[in-house]
């Protein structure tokens, strides 16, 4: 596995598990992962960053990168990780010098929301639901919405491994919007799909990821 390989390679014990700050143009943010989770992009390593790439589009500058608490020990002791979790947040490259208002950032948010469709039957299984249209991210559920966030869930069901009889296997992922300061800040937070309760720590803790960085940016 190319992530696992690469995340091997820049293996450091150098982590981030505090609040800390970042410069979005002439704008300075308070950031923090979500409990449980250390940022990892303080080594600066070309490789590690290509990690951080995978999950984002080019067009946008990774301010944290992160993974479980528990993946980070297993990396200083020379263990494989486990990659179940990890969390990133991103913001738009060519809006790094501006300031984005509350229209712009709808704007924004219309443009990535605009092709997620509705949330499925609460009645509907959830893998039937997502089993639907293999590999493609499906709507599960709106987390908030309002003037300076948005946040929804989704999930997909991953492609099966080339003559493999495992189990499907599926990814759950929240996509949070978030207007801080006059910036747009895109936050995900990943889960693979074991259960309900995958589902319900999604949702707990995205919302409370957010709420932490409201406060951080309130002082």
């Amino acid at each position: 596995m190319r992530f696992l390989g690469l995340l091997l390679a820049v293996l450091s014990t150098t982590v981030l598990a505090a609040p800390f700050a970042v410069q979005v143009g002439e704008t300075r943010l308070a950031l923090d992962t979500p409990s449980g989770f250390a940022a990892v992009q303080a080594t600066g390593s070309p490789r590690l960053l290509e990690l951080g790439e995978q999950l984002t589009s080019a067009t946008n500058k990774i301010l944290l990168f992160a993974l479980e608490d528990a993946d980070v020990r297993r990396f200083t002791v020379g263990d494989s990780p486990e990659l179940r979790r990890y969390a990133i947040i991103v913001t738009p490259r060519d809006l790094q010098t501006a300031r984005v208002t509350a229209a712009g950032f709808r704007s924004l948010v219309t443009d990535a929301m605009r092709d997620l469709g509705s949330p499925p039957d609460p009645k509907l299984a959830l893998r039937t639901y997502l089993d639907a249209e293999p590999r493609r991210p499906k709507l599960i559920a709106e987390l908030r919405k309002e003037q300076d966030v948005v946040s929804i869930m989704q999930g997909a069901r991953l492609p099966d491994p080339p003559r493999s009889k495992a189990e499907p296997r599926y990814l759950l992922n929240s996509m949070t919007f978030m207007l801080v300061r006059g910036k747009a800040l895109n936050l995900a937070l990943y889960t693979l799909q074991n259960g309900p309760d995958d589902v319900e720590w999604l949702r707990a803790a995205t919302l409370r990821w957010i709420e932490e960085l409201q406060q951080l940016n309130l002082r």
